[in-house]
């Protein structure tokens, strides 16, 4: 299923004025969840598209002309005990809000965001729209497991002509998400387009950074890859990001090493749970340039972090004509032990000493 546009019926809408922030929920048609499973195709599809669109938005704005709009992505996760918790959301609402302020917008603020997103998730579960937690995830360690995408964006007031948007709106709608990375090829090709330059918006979460990153994803897909990898606009010698995830080598000295954060990388949530797992662990981990050289030269597994990617083992690495395959093709034990963690956590089998979970249910 990977993502769906079957969004469910509760989404929360704020909007930014002269008094500031206003928001409410607002509840789209719907049948019980048993009852549009049972629909056929063209009736399925007529009911996504009505929750949708929104009559009283207007299309010509500064986010459909230009892309000035950012966004974030993270998960409502079924727990083993049979409720519902969001992962991490204080650290999405912090980094919405530098996003916003970055595209010189009004930001939304963090508190509000932790309680629309708790409230949009409860409201729609109430409902009956929410995965039920599935003991045979655990077979897997939870990589093809179910959970709820929860979508925050923004979108711009009316206008025509380059400019900035002064009076946004904020929505925030839930989906159905499965495995974001499907089975087979799981090797990784290093694509010459370029994500993100210095001075630019790399650093924030805005749409139009992945227009570039949809391309370069489509082409390695073609050729039979997984994924991307893309390098550095300067010298495009040291290794940045993957399409929509960040990157993680474990080489051969035992040092787990990321590129380190600049205005071309993206911050990411489970990037940084990662590094503090394996910290835990007492791994070294390095915040650095990594040269593609050294990449392919000196890593034993890799893999890439994400909310959608989780931590997903990368089997290969092709730059030209040159190919590293990790750990024989199979997933390193370092990198299982990290997703097993991970997930672990997540969905509730192992405990949160860290208080990353926010309980939605």
């Amino acid at each position: 299923m990977a993502f769906s546009l079957s969004s469910y019926p509760v989404v929360y809408r704020g909007k930014y004025g002269k008094k500031g922030w206003k928001g409410k929920y607002i509840e789209k048609p719907h049948e019980t969840p048993e009852e549009e499973a049972a629909m056929g195709a063209k009736a399925r599809s007529a009911l996504a598209d009505s929750r949708n669109f929104y009559d009283d938005m207007p299309l010509v704005n500064y986010t459909t002309q230009y892309g000035l709009s950012c966004f974030e992505g993270l998960k409502a996760l079924p727990q083993k005990d049979g409720g519902l918790a969001i992962f991490r959301p204080d650290r999405n609402a912090a980094r919405f809000y530098r996003s916003m302020e970055g595209l010189y917008m009004p930001p939304f603020p963090a508190e509000t965001f932790v309680k629309a997103c708790v409230e949009t998730v409860k409201r729609n579960a109430k409902l009956g729209f929410r995965p039920k937690y599935n003991q045979a995830w655990e077979k897997d360690s939870f990589m093809s497991a179910d959970s709820i995408y929860i979508r925050p964006f923004t979108y711009a007031e009316g206008g025509i002509g380059v400019n900035i948007c002064y009076e946004p709106w904020v929505m925030i709608i839930n989906t159905p998400v499965s495995a974001y990375f499907s089975g087979g090829n799981s090797g990784a090709v290093v694509t010459d387009r370029i994500r993100a330059t210095p001075r630019g918006t790399g650093w924030i979460k805005a749409s139009s950074n992945y227009v570039v990153a949809a391309l370069a994803k489509h082409e390695a897909l073609e050729k039979g890859y997984m994924e991307c990898v893309f390098l550095d606009a300067g010298e495009h010698k040291y290794v940045e990001e993957g399409s929509s995830c960040n990157i993680f080598f474990f080489l051969k000295s035992g040092e787990l090493a990321t590129p380190a954060l600049g205005d071309t990388i993206l911050p990411g949530i489970t990037r940084s749970s990662i590094i503090e797992l394996a910290r835990d662990r007492r791994v070294k981990v390095s915040e650095r340039r990594i040269s593609i050289d050294e990449a392919l030269e000196e890593t034993v597994e890799c893999f890439v972090s994400g909310t959608a990617a989780g931590a997903t083992p990368i089997s290969s690495l092709t730059w030209g004509k040159k190919k590293a395959v990790f750990n024989k093709g199979r997933v390193g034990e370092f990198t299982a032990e990290i997703r097993d963690t991970l997930k672990g956590i997540q969905y509730g089998t192992l405990p949160d000493t860290k208080g990353w979970l926010v309980r939605v249910l």
